[in-house]
């Protein structure tokens, strides 16, 4: 497997599922990760998108997770604007990335997943909104059908993909037992330059 040319934003926590009993990579905000091998590709969403596109037929597939459809007029020129974080790159470098591992464009499908509302201030920016509209039309333009998904609604998920095979794990998180998700969100929104409202 090639790691293409973003590798920085590779997921850099690889690590034995003792559950699932394989390999895992967990993604984190601006992260992706793809193979060909019989692993799992875990992350936790709440106003993020994660799609998860696999060839049908090979078995290649991949998972990204980011913040935002695309960048805003503001952030032009900013080296932020080139990066997993905002869809539009996030879905190009996981589908060229995907193709070069060997992937038929023609063979690819997707589930999609996230765009919580789970932000409070986040509300008036619609950010999960804008995230579930983005995926579902970059997808639909690019001729990848979708044939599942789990987006928006007020949860967090932990999403749990096997590239191999297609099949997801989805669970909504009811309950936070703690603050680590939306404290990486707003985080990352901040880094972003958006501000809550």
């Amino acid at each position: 497997m090639s790691w293409g040319k973003a590798e920085e934003h590779f997921a850099t926590n690889i690590y034995y599922d003792a559950a699932f009993k394989c390999d895992a990579a967990k993604l984190l905000p601006g992260e992706y990760y793809y193979t060909d091998r019989n692993m799992v590709i875990v992350t936790v969403l709440g106003s993020c998108v994660s799609a998860c596109i696999r060839d049908k037929l090979s078995g290649i597939g991949g998972m990204n997770h980011f913040m935002l459809p695309d960048m805003g007029a503001g952030d032009a020129g900013n080296t932020v604007s080139t990066s997993m974080r905002y869809g539009t790159y996030a879905m190009e470098t996981l589908i060229n990335d995907l193709i070069r591992a060997g992937a038929m464009r023609q063979n690819l499908e997707a589930k999609v997943f996230g765009g919580g509302n789970v932000l409070k201030g986040f509300t008036q920016l619609n950010v999960g909104e804008r995230n579930a509209h983005f995926v579902r039309h970059y997808l639909r333009t690019h001729h990848i059908p979708i044939v599942a998904e789990d987006l928006n609604d007020i949860y967090p998920r932990k999403v749990y993909f096997f590239p191999k095979t297609g099949r997801v794990l989805v669970r909504k998180i009811k309950e936070l037992r703690n603050d680590t998700l939306v404290k990486r969100e707003v985080e990352y929104a901040s880094r972003l330059k958006i501000n809550a409202v």
